[in-house]
């Protein structure tokens, strides 16, 4: 009845045998034929990135994938398997840049816009071969022949249908803030992005000395981790209910002001004692001016004066503010302002604006440009990139008798999630934002409607994200990526979103198609799919309905790609332009699964534009949709490990024990990093 059993059973080839059977006889396909009728087990697959290499970390969450829809399947459901790919975005871009071995936008934009977005199509498939051997030999059964692509015209129509949908709803709109901003690479990055790229850095912390204008002989003790942030000083805040200690210190030969609580502490710091000879609360400090520790911006500007709101005049800057997130956990009890580069501190300016008539308060104080170097503004320090100009400000403090003390502070910094060696900086930028935050208490009800697999995640760290959620800054000044869909009338400023390439097509006067038609002449080769895409797109203009004169041209930013990746329940089916039926059988999830590291990626952006698109009280065209939506149950993955030699110079890292950097020729050092992310960029 049965063949004879080998004594010694190689398993790889009984495995290649099964492989080969189930292959040449279509199993997974007569699975589905089987069952047709049947009712629906429904999993969506989270799109990997073609050109990055497959690792051990993709067997296992590849595996769990499996074990799941293949259990349902034996008990009779009938369970759709379609794989996706991720390939828009910042992983795209910085692969396709390390290749012709450039690194900023000006170096991009001096190749050429177009020939680089045909690579970085090109690149997306550069590791397909690889993928589809690995996803077939550890017998994951999906359908890598209908592949959703998020670069796709029909894919890409379908997520401008919603970023539409949230524009005419009033949730997509363009704001000035302080965001996460990656200036080699010249873009914001959301929140989510933002978790993904953390390490535990030491950076200078120093105390400063601000010269109380009002009070001679006496200096506010103002605490900073970022020097750089100095010689854009517009405020020093201190806690209105905290108690301050006006301290004797001999030998520095003044008073100084700094939390009672840390009198001891910082005494401690400087190694001599200090005699404590009054006390007051911050409340009485409020309003007091202080010399700044860089006059660049006080020269011109310290005398400005406006109208309070409330009667009088007060100065417009150099003076101290009240803050409730000032804190005697560390520093000195008194935080230097810097709006421009930081969030609570740019609503601590706009709160200052507000007290003056006509919101005619103080002006953004700002010494950075967006490539992250110190303009002219900042004097002597000009041209530095400004983590650079840490040591030459701290040494210029001290020349001047304005450091009190420094030392290194521990703590975690996030550096971009795709170029692990470039630190971000919070700057003032004008982006587009998705109002999420309109939709906390949504997201947390469908969260809490999940049943996550360890369930800790729900509360815990997803739960968490979702409480202290920020809208989501979805623009992003880069090339390679989905369009952002808003013409905006170059007269009258008026803006609108379309839906739909076709859309586009109906507007009137409708001009620039010739670039895409030039390109194709040029390059038959070039998929259809390209012309939806940047720098195509952006020569597409149309007639303005505010005036008919003039032109309504597209807006030059992309999206987030992870708002792709979270799309893609609707959009791997083309909704709603397409195969509605589909989506609707599809939708919403029986099960996902991905590692711990998705919380915030792309469990959260699934989450997040389901509530906003299909939640309760919605107007997407779609009936309302009872929580959980878009997926039920989720199994979250830990994360394997993998040690690497990374070069202390360029950062290059290497699988091997490699003493000696290939590139460079520099030494490097071991590191133990998530398999996630790292391998799949190595060479």
């Amino acid at each position: 009845m049965f063949a004879p059993v080998e004594n010694n059973v190689s398993f790889p080839n009984l495995e290649e045998k099964v492989l080969e059977f189930w292959r040449e006889n279509g199993i997974y396909e007569q699975s589905l034929a089987q069952r047709t009728g049947a009712t629906n087990f429904v999993f969506y697959e989270g799109p990997p990135t073609a050109n990055g290499r497959p690792h051990p970390g993709h067997c296992l969450t590849r595996a769990m994938k499996d074990l799941f829809p293949r259990y349902k399947t034996m008990k009779g459901f009938r369970c759709e398997r379609r794989a996706g790919w991720d390939t828009h975005g910042l992983p795209v871009e910085v692969e396709v840049c390390k290749e012709l071995k450039i690194h900023s936008k000006e170096e991009i934009e001096a190749y050429g816009v177009e020939p680089f977005i045909q690579l970085c199509q090109k690149s997306v498939w550069q590791y397909m071969q690889q993928w589809e051997r690995l996803t077939e030999r550890i017998g994951f059964w999906i359908h890598l022949d209908k592949a959703y692509v998020t670069y796709h015209k029909s894919y890409v129509e379908s997520v401008w249908w919603s970023l539409k949908n949230l524009f005419d709803r009033g949730l997509l709109y363009q704001g000035h803030k302080i965001v996460w901003w990656w200036a080699q690479g010249g873009t914001a990055l959301s929140s989510g992005e933002v978790g993904q790229g953390y390490k535990s850095v030491a950076d200078p912390s120093v105390f400063v000395l601000f010269p109380l204008v009002d009070r001679p002989g006496t200096s506010l003790l103002v605490w900073t981790t970022t020097p750089w942030t100095l010689p854009s000083n517009q405020f020093a805040a201190v806690h209105p209910d905290i108690e301050y200690a006006t301290v004797r210190d001999a030998e520095l030969g003044q008073e100084v002001l700094m939390a009672a609580d840390l009198v001891q502490t910082i005494s401690d710091k400087v190694k001599r004692e200090l005699t404590v000879v009054a006390t007051c609360k911050g409340s009485e400090l409020i309003g007091l001016r202080y010399e700044p520790p860089f006059d660049f911006f006080y020269e011109t500007m310290g005398d400005d004066k406006g109208e309070l709101v409330d009667g009088g005049q007060q100065h417009l800057a150099w003076r101290v503010t009240p803050a409730s997130f000032v804190t005697t956990d560390s520093g000195s009890g008194a935080v230097h302002e810097a709006p421009a580069f930081g969030e609570v501190d740019y609503d601590l300016l706009m709160n200052e604006r507000k007290r003056f008539v006509n919101d005619a308060g103080p002006d953004l104080i700002c010494a950075v440009d967006s490539n992250g170097r110190m303009t002219a503004e900042a004097g002597e320090f000009v041209g530095l990139w400004v983590k650079d100009a840490d040591k030459p400000i701290i040494r210029a403090l001290k020349e001047s008798g304005r450091l009190y003390h420094q030392e290194l502070y521990q703590h975690d910094y996030p550096f971009c999630w795709r170029a692990e060696n470039d630190p971000l900086i919070q700057y003032p930028r004008r982006s587009w934002f998705i109002r999420t935050t309109d939709f906390k208490q949504e997201l947390l009800e469908n969260n809490s409607k999940i049943n996550w697999m360890p369930e800790h995640i729900q509360t815990g760290r997803f739960g968490k994200f979702l409480e202290s959620n920020v809208d989501w800054a979805l623009s992003r000044e880069r090339y390679w990526g989905t369009p952002l869909p808003i013409w905006v009338c170059e007269s009258t400023g008026y803006m609108e979103a379309v839906g739909s390439y076709q859309e586009i097509e109906n507007k009137p006067d409708v001009t620039g198609f010739e670039a895409w038609e030039l390109a194709r002449q040029t390059n038959p080769d070039l998929p259809e799919d390209l012309k939806i895409h940047k720098p195509y797109i952006d020569s597409v203009t149309y007639q303005s309905p505010q005036d008919p004169a003039a032109r309504m041209r597209r807006v030059t930013e992309v999206i987030d790609c992870w708002y792709d990746s979270g799309a893609m329940p609707f959009a791997q089916s083309g909704y709603p332009h397409l195969i509605a039926d589909e989506f609707s059988a599809q939708f919403p999830a029986d099960f996902i699964s991905e590692a711990v590291d998705q919380t915030r990626g792309w469990f959260y952006s699934l989450l997040a534009i389901s509530t906003m698109l299909f939640g309760k009280g919605n107007s997407s065209g779609t009936d309302n949709r009872p929580y959980p939506h878009p997926f039920e149950n989720c199994i979250v993955l830990g994360l394997m490990l993998a040690e690497s030699y990374a070069c202390t110079s360029c950062g290059k890292r290497h699988l091997n024990e490699v003493k000696v950097c290939e590139d460079c020729g520099k030494k490097t050092e071991r590191r133990t990093e998530k398999m996630s992310k790292s391998l799949r960029n190595y060479r």
